[in-house]
């Protein structure tokens, strides 16, 4: 299983709290970059603190939750090497990884339901990259 960091601002706390049940249960590690409570915060300080440990490989992949996953995405995707996705259904997300080698997983929590999340968390985590034609774009992206 995977050593997954998660962050997210006051809005996406909740979700996060699912979304960590969920990855636990599944036998997955986590490491938590908050935010820890629902008390109002900037999303950028997570993004980034996520993004920075799936950069060093000391998290192996990311999850990152905001209002609408956008905001966070962007900090998250200042850092080089990451490649985070905003998906609001499990397609994408899936096609993500198998095309982009996503790193990083967003999505919003005035989006998307917990159970919808749920469903996209696991669509992203089944996807293997494809390599091949693909993997021309992929470097061509770093």
């Amino acid at each position: 299983m995977s050593l997954i960091a998660i962050g997210c601002d006051h809005v996406g706390f909740e979700l996060k709290i699912r979304i960590i049940d969920h990855l636990q249960s599944q036998g997955h590690s986590i490491k938590d970059f908050g935010t820890h409570s629902t008390e109002r915060t900037d999303y950028p300080i997570f993004g980034k603190a996520v993004a920075n440990a799936v950069a060093s490989r000391e998290c192996d992949k990311g999850i990152l939750i905001c209002g609408t996953g956008v905001g966070i995405s962007i900090a998250a995707n200042k850092v080089h090497g990451i490649r985070a996705v905003v998906c609001s259904e499990p397609y994408s997300a899936l096609l993500s990884r198998q095309h982009n080698d996503t790193n990083i997983l967003a999505f919003g929590s005035r989006v998307v339901g917990a159970d919808l999340a749920v469903m996209i968390v696991d669509a992203w985590l089944s996807g293997e990259f494809e390599g091949g034609r693909h993997k021309n774009r992929v470097d061509n992206i770093e």
